[in-house]
């Protein structure tokens, strides 16, 4: 009971804070939400790095896909003629499909680093443009408070001004 007599305290002081927070909104306070990332991953400097990036790993794209065909093939061939091989010829394949596996997971996690290290250098080089478009965009529409969307449960489309902040990026 008492568990309860304080989860509904809680509730009505979140109600009773939202609703000045709405009281705020509605007496001129000018509200925004952002998504840091989207905007800035969607920005033409970032897809121009990651069409870099596809360009660089292309090589080791096309080996992860020809490794997980073999690796597909060994396998049916494995189910389909295992009954009839000898236990050498089925431990050589399943040798060949570990093999095989071990070299996916190899490329794959350099595949993996080599992007994350390029989008974080690239997150870092361009944070200060970010800013920047960020604050052109508060200062011109004039708001009073812009809040992350990761941190906001809920918020109108209306309210969103990733978009306008990638357009000032593409302007840099």
């Amino acid at each position: 009971m008492k568990k309860i007599a304080s989860s509904l305290i809680v509730a009505a002081a979140l109600a009773l804070s939202a609703g000045s927070a709405f009281a705020q909104s509605d007496s001129g306070l000018k509200i925004a939400v952002l998504n840091m990332a989207d905007a800035l991953l969607n920005s033409d400097v970032a897809r121009g790095v990651e069409q870099e990036l596809q360009t660089e790993t292309k090589e080791d794209q096309d080996k992860l896909r020809n490794l997980a065909t073999q690796g597909q093939q060994l396998q049916e061939r494995l189910q389909k003629d295992g009954e009839v091989m000898s236990e050498a010829e089925q431990r050589r394949i399943v040798g060949e499909i570990q093999e095989i596996q071990n070299q996916y997971q190899f490329l794959l996690q350099k595949i993996q680093t080599l992007s994350n290290e390029r989008r974080q250098q690239f997150q870092q080089t361009y944070a200060p443009n970010l800013v920047q478009a960020i604050s052109e965009v508060v200062e011109e529409e004039g708001f009073d408070l812009v809040i992350r969307g990761e941190a906001a449960l809920f918020y109108d489309n209306a309210l969103d001004i990733t978009a306008r902040v990638t357009e000032k990026l593409n302007l840099q």
